[in-house]
Parts: C-alpha cells; sequence; structure tokens
C-alpha cells in the first residue's frame, strides 16, 4: 500500500493536542499570579481527554456505505412512491453499480458512496458523513472550548508578567519558562482561532441542514441563473440542446430545531453535548425528510447543462433512403457486433468522459460569431477583433483534470477539493442501467400483486 500524506495525520493531531494539553499545565504550576489549583488541573485534563475521545470517534467510526438492495429491503408501494418523486431520483453510481441514495457522494479516497457526505477531511483521516458527523461536531465544540479555557489561563500569566516588567529579572521566571509560555500561548492561540472558524462554518451548516458540498451545489445553481438571465432564461446543454433553467429552492431544509436534530442524530439536545453519544444509524441516512417546497418532480441538484452527458458522434451518417437497403454480408455483421462488444458502455467508463469547455470559452466563441453577424448587417469593421477573440477560445486547451466540473465556487473550491470523484459525481446523473430499470420495473409490478 503507497504512503500517504493522511496516514501521518491522526498521529499529528495526537501529538498536538497532547503538546498543548500538557506542558501547559507544567507551565501553568510554576508561574504567577498563583499556581494551577487542583481543580483547574482536573478540568484541563477532562477536556484533553474528551477532546481525545471525540477526536478518535471522529477518525474511527465507519463513514457508512450504502447497501447493495437498501431499495429492494423498502415496501414495495412506499418505494415505488420514492422513486416516483423527483427529489427521490433514482442516482446511479458507475463506479459502485448501485443506486445512490439523496445526498450520497463517491468519494475517491474511501472508493465507496458515502450517505450525506460533507467532506473527506485530511485531518481525520476519514469522511465526514451521516455517521461521523456528530462526533466530529462535538470534537470540535470540545476543542473550541477546552482551548479557549486554557487560553484565558496562559493569557492571564502573560498580563502578570507584563505588570511585573519593572522588576529585576532575578525575580521572574527563567528564560526556559519564559519561551515555553510565549510558544505554547501562541500555538494554542492559533489553533483556537483557526478551529473556531472551522466550529462557526459547521454550526452555520448544521443549522441549514446543508453539507460543504450542497453548499457548493447551492452557489454553482446560482452562478447558473446569473448566466440564465443574460442568455434568456436557457443554456445550452451538450449537442446544442437548450435547458431551461429557473429558481428551486433547497430542499432539505425543515428548520432549524429540526436541522439540528437529525444532523446530530436525536432529538435530545442533552446527547448533542453528550461525548459517549450513539452514532447514527446508516438507515437514517438513507431517505431525509424534504420541506416540500418545491412540486413534485423537482431534482435536487437543479438541472445543469454541464452535467449531461455529451454524446459521441456517430461514425457513420444514418440515411433513411437506405435503411433497408445496405448489404447484409456476414463477415461484417459479425465485426460490428464485436466491435460493439468491445466499445465502452457510457454508464460504466469513465476514463475517456468528453468535458465541455468552460463557460467563458463557449461564450467567447458564440458573441464572436455575434459580432461577425452584426458587422455583415450594418457594416462595421470588427472583424480583426472577432478573429482574436474567437481564436484565443479555440486556442484554449483544457489542463488534466479541467472542463466545466473543475468551476470553482466563491472560496476558489472545487467538488474535488471536497474528495468527490468529480468524474463519477458530475456526469453520473441519471444514467441508470436498462436492466437496472427493468429490474426495478419487474419488482413494482410483483409487489402490485399483493
Amino acid at each position: 500500500m503507497p504512503f500517504t500524506i493522511q496516514q501521518c495525520a491522526i498521529p499529528a493531531v495526537t501529538f498536538l493536542i497532547c503538546l498543548i494539553a500538557y506542558p501547559s499545565q507544567w507551565l501553568l504550576r510554576r508561574l504567577g499570579p498563583q499556581p494551577l489549583t487542583k481543580q483547574q488541573s482536573i478540568i484541563l485534563h477532562l477536556y484533553a481527554l474528551v477532546i481525545l475521545f471525540c477526536y478518535y470517534k471522529a477518525c474511527f467510526t465507519d463513514p457508512g456505505r450504502i447497501p447493495k438492495d437498501w431499495i429492494s429491503r423498502q415496501s414495495e408501494k412506499t418505494e415505488e412512491k420514492k422513486l416516483q418523486d423527483g427529489r427521490q431520483r433514482q442516482r446511479w453510481c458507475r463506479k459502485c453499480q448501485a443506486y445512490k441514495p439523496p445526498r450520497a457522494h463517491h468519494c475517491k479516497t474511501c472508493e465507496r458512496c458515502i450517505p450525506k457526505m460533507d467532506h473527506h477531511c485530511p485531518w481525520t483521516a476519514n469522511c465526514v458523513s451521516h455517521t461521523t458527523f456528530p462526533h466530529f461536531v462535538r470534537f470540535l465544540f470540545y476543542a473550541v472550548a477546552g482551548m479557549s479555557h486554557l487560553g484565558c489561563l496562559l493569557w492571564s500569566r502573560m498580563y502578570h508578567l507584563w505588570t511585573q516588567r519593572d522588576l529585576p529579572s532575578y525575580l521572574g521566571p527563567s528564560p526556559t519558562l519564559l519561551f515555553g509560555l510565549f510558544f505554547i500561548t501562541a500555538l494554542n492561540s492559533v489553533v483556537v482561532f483557526a478551529l473556531f472558524i472551522l466550529l462557526v462554518r459547521t454550526l452555520w451548516c448544521l443549522g441549514a441542514n446543508t453539507t460543504t458540498i450542497e453548499g457548493w451545489e447551492i452557489e454553482r445553481h446560482e452562478t447558473l441563473l446569473r448566466r440564465a438571465r443574460y442568455l434568456g432564461g436557457v443554456l445550452e446543454g451538450p449537442n446544442g440542446t437548450k435547458i431551461p433553467i429557473t429558481r428551486q429552492e433547497y430542499p432539505w431544509d425543515i428548520g432549524i430545531f429540526s436541522n439540528i436534530a437529525q444532523g446530530m442524530g436525536s432529538w435530545n439536545p442533552l446527547a448533542w453535548f453528550w461525548p459517549f453519544s450513539f452514532t447514527p444509524s446508516i438507515e437514517s441516512g438513507l431517505h431525509f425528510e424534504d420541506n416540500g417546497l418545491e412540486a413534485p418532480g423537482t431534482t435536487w441538484p437543479p438541472p445543469d447543462p454541464d452535467r449531461m452527458f455529451r454524446m459521441a458522434p456517430t461514425e457513420r451518417a444514418f440515411d433513411p433512403s437506405n435503411a433497408f437497403t445496405h448489404s447484409m454480408d456476414p463477415e461484417e455483421v459479425y465485426k460490428r457486433q464485436q466491435a460493439d462488444r468491445m466499445r465502452p458502455s457510457p454508464a460504466t467508463d469513465t476514463s475517456e468522459l468528453r468535458r465541455r469547455q468552460p463557460f467563458h470559452v463557449r461564450y467567447d466563441k458564440q458573441n464572436a460569431q455575434k459580432r461577425r453577424d452584426e458587422d455583415y448587417v450594418y457594416g462595421t469593421d470588427y472583424e480583426s477583433d472577432c478573429e482574436d477573440q474567437e481564436q484565443e477560445a479555440y486556442d484554449w486547451q483544457p489542463k488534466p483534470g479541467e472542463g466545466e466540473e473543475g468551476w470553482r465556487n466563491s472560496e476558489g473550491e472545487r467538488l474535488n477539493d471536497f474528495g468527490v470523484d468529480e468524474d463519477v459525481e458530475f456526469y453520473d446523473e441519471d444514467e441508470v442501467p436498462l436492466g437496472e430499470l427493468m429490474k426495478r420495473k419487474n419488482l413494482a409490478n410483483d409487489g402490485s400483486k399483493y
């Protein structure tokens, strides 16, 4: 197994927690204005143990996997109703060769679909998902609370030293104590500030019942709305298809308290803070209540022209006049059948995806052609500018991994930055193999007999 930097994450974070928690107590016992009391020492030890416990729970709790038969195990009539509902659409993962529940995504590190995936955290070497999210929130909460309490004790010693700055140096602490105090205080302040920002962002997502991936999707939808508003309400999809873009409400926001209870896996507020709370079950992460603000048939994420497969050109144009007059040479038929068997299916192949160019490149090409048409009608002379603009657009070549799926949000993040497999997530929406559709149809027919 090749070495990865994430293999060092858990030991490194453990060392950092211990470095801040225990040498600081040694310093606090030897610095004024008063030594560390027994009660304060017990509180700091408890904070350190709870932080470590919650961190290991976030690291080693299974982020979950989608059961292969998660659809067939449901009641036929209930499941058929859910599959007809657009918000519970049939999402298929080409790599797992299985259905994906709502809010599930394929993690490129865990190499499987994760229920309600938030992101793959490099510091826990694990996915923040439906099952690990409560432990991750508790880890952040107790880390910020414990390090803030420690920071108050450290800064009180710093203030005391400042008030005694006019005294002779031999009356003050040794250089070793001074260096240790400044180092631990600075390290604790930087870490608690970073964790506080992460905690605020996580709590904001918890209250709105969004994941970081869904936040990216919401911002992507806003971008498509701005583009469509400028271009007449529609955007061009692959092969020239016109896709209407309308505003859609996020479906999983069901109220602040319900959002928090769903995210933390309990309706009891005390369980939200209890470090030994149970891990949410996988079953509770397969279906989610929606707010019903959109009509049935509305999907999430919203329609995105750049998430649709781009059909490859056919090898030979179809001529209706010769549909039944071509030669039926058995050898030629056999070769064609063999070629069809060897050709990868778009539902399973991910190595030759035909990515679209970014929107600004496609728009520059269209804009150059529009200005050329205006030159012809009005007799203006912008041909040279059009040629330069169009040439720059055609000269653009995608770098590895780029394309419209390489779109970044306002923070410069791509889906790939959250640990998501972009080739799977950006192009496998609703690409359910025909065999699976027939299987579901037969299952529904069998259920209707009873």
